[in-house]
């Protein structure tokens, strides 16, 4: 810490050169990531933007993520690491595929290209491009498989770092064995492209950028720019108060594979003192026999989430910002890193949502203004994976999941819920699907996709409220895979917010039956049969009584909050008619209502 302060007041090198130099590497991810999106085949890349992008540096640590998601890439050094351990012989043109979660990466259906970014025969860079596969050969029709008991019931195929290219050119032994295992080939094959061209865009970009100004200069930059950012963390970890605080949070049961709610425990300690924050994880259960283990990589990630969504939003999350950050996790635990071979399929959802949300209402405890309430984590059949054959391309197969959804987010002490946050691993980073294009590229029909006014926790600043969702198969039986929370444990609410809603999935059959589908499902539908999906909601913050009558008023008129719950919930008394433009705040009555509060 002394060294780094020390080189801090002494640094003559230009704050302005920083500056442009850090965003000219956020420019660069953000090529990527265009890339990716403009270039990629299915619909869960190309249209929801499951992927993120970084730049790491050549000793394995973060430099650069823009709007990568945090799931995927406060962990990508690990993934590095694993390059340079297992090929010491890195050369100029090489490229690497790898998506084992065992080996640092997030779970089996995040493929990750890796190229090391060679300047003057100096590893300076790897960029990184991960997606979200819509199949990697799992044993059913999903890349979230909940209820495989190990990688071998999992069935994806896995690339602990394999190499993809050799001097730019791809190893087709690596192509054909995967093409042969995925069930929609060439769609995974366009995605792969898409990632290898994302990963070799941002490396001419970063030679460019060496040639501009010099290796030595950009050298002195990523030291100076980890240092800015450590300053910047320990600035804000500075305006906590000191503590150690503690939550705990369960993720539903998912019989028959798991009888019991499972624990997810979180203990923080701040030290403004030191200017270190300390998420411990290690006193949590071990793995379970399902898909829902985390990996290391997304222990340390959700963990780290929680943090940065309870800081200064500006500080940088770089290897920098990390030094002042620790994650301890214990190997061998469903909530902290998987053991070979129980499987992490689902890691980066569900548990993982519950890791982020439970660190951030431990913050809450350190008084009111601090810590956020929960979002909502329900990935049901609004972001299903779905499967069948499309009589509309000869009868061909097609895999996808879906992204028709809100999954509604918290309340913090200054902002309502985002409505489109998309659950707490996502955190309103990634794209809604267009039902349109959906239905082109799917043989489905949605019949419809609307907003639950009054379902959202209520608070002084309330949680985002739930969608509800209905779709099926136009013409042949569809497969729908999904496996959410939130069915028996809603977000919570902190400070006097109330809690969020609960989640149900519901099969609308021919016969007019409307099943309960349970937490973990695949179910079949068929022609003239529907799903239909209502979303959990984020929790509130604060006493909805002191919610100010017209931002409540407000509500009503959007469509996000009923006259009943105006009255009943925020005491609220409005006058007049929605339909006819005329309601207003009746200020006496409100008064008389609240109590004077």
């Amino acid at each position: 810490m002394g060294n780094s302060r020390q080189r801090a007041q002494t640094s003559s090198f230009d704050p302005i050169l920083v500056t442009v130099l850090a965003n000219r590497l956020d420019g660069i991810v953000r090529e990527m990531s265009n890339t990716m999106l403009k270039a990629a085949r299915s619909t869960v890349i190309a249209q929801a933007r499951d992927f993120s992008c970084a730049i790491v540096t050549g000793d394995n640590e973060l430099l650069a993520c823009a709007e990568g998601l945090p799931v995927h890439m406060f962990g990508a050094h690990l993934q590095c690491r694993a390059m340079t351990d297992l090929h010491p012989d890195l050369a100029d043109g090489d490229a690497f595929l790898h998506n084992d979660p065992y080996l640092g990466n997030t779970h089996a259906a995040d493929q990750t290209v890796l190229v090391p970014v060679f300047f003057e025969g100096e590893h300076l860079f790897t960029t990184c491009a991960k997606a979200h596969q819509a199949d990697i050969g799992n044993s059913i029709p999903t890349t979230y498989h909940a209820g495989a008991a190990d990688i071998y019931e999992e069935g994806a195929i896995l690339f602990p770092c394999v190499k993809l290219q050799s001097n730019r050119e791809m190893n087709q032994d690596i192509v054909r064995m995967a093409m042969q295992r995925i069930r929609v080939p060439n769609q995974w094959y366009g995605d792969l492209l898409a990632a290898v061209g994302s990963a070799r865009i941002a490396e001419r970009r970063l030679k460019e950028l060496c040639e501009k100004y010099g290796k030595e200069t950009i050298k002195v930059f990523i030291r100076e720019w980890f240092d800015y950012s450590e300053r910047r963390v320990r600035q804000a970890i500075s305006q906590l108060p000191a503590g150690e605080v503690s939550a705990q949070g369960f993720h539903d049961p998912i019989p028959p594979y798991v009888e019991d709610p499972i624990p997810v425990r979180v203990r923080v300690t701040i030290s403004p003192e030191d200017e270190s924050i300390c998420v411990d994880l290690r006193d949590n259960i071990d793995c379970l026999p399902c898909g829902l283990n985390q990996s290391e990589a997304c222990a340390i990630n959700n963990a780290l989430t929680g943090v940065f969504n309870c800081i200064d939003h500006t500080v940088p999350a770089n290897a920098g910002s990390f030094r002042r950050l620790q994650v301890l996790i214990r190997e061998g635990s469903a909530i902290g890193k998987v053991k070979h071979p129980y499987s992490c399929s689902m890691a980066t959802t569900n548990i993982a949502d519950r890791i982020i949300s439970t660190t951030q209402r431990a913050f809450s405890q350190l008084g009111y203004g601090f810590g956020l309430a929960e979002g909502a984590n329900a990935f049901g059949a609004n972001l299903a994976v779905v499967s069948g054959t499309d009589f509309r391309n000869h009868d061909a197969p097609y895999v996808n999941q879906i992204f028709i959804s809100a999954v509604s987010g918290p309340a913090s002490p200054v902002a309502d819920g985002w409505i489109t946050f998309g659950a707490p691993i996502v955190g309103g980073l990634m794209y809604r699907d267009s039902i349109e294009l959906d239905e082109i590229k799917q043989p489905m029909l949605v019949d419809h996709a609307r907003l639950m006014p009054g379902s959202g926790g209520a608070g002084y600043r309330r949680g985002g409220p739930s969608l509800e969702l209905a779709y099926g198969p136009r013409k042949d039986p569809m497969t729908v895979v999904f496996g959410t929370d939130n069915t028996a444990t809603a977000p919570k609410g902190v400070h006097g917010g109330q809690d969020g809603q609960l989640t149900y999935n519901i099969h609308h059959t021919r016969s007019g039956e409307k099943l309960t589908l349970p937490a973990v499902a695949m179910v079949t539908l068929q022609p003239g049969e529907q799903v239909k999906c209502v979303e959990s909601t984020g929790a509130g913050y604060g006493d909805p009584r002191k919610r100010e009558p017209d931002r409540v008023l407000r509500d009503v008129l959007d469509g996000y909050e009923t006259l009943e719950r105006a009255r009943e919930v925020y005491g609220v008394v409005l006058d007049g008619s929605v339909e006819e433009e005329t309601l207003s705040v009746d200020a006496p009555a409100t008064a008389v209502l609240r109590g004077g509060s």
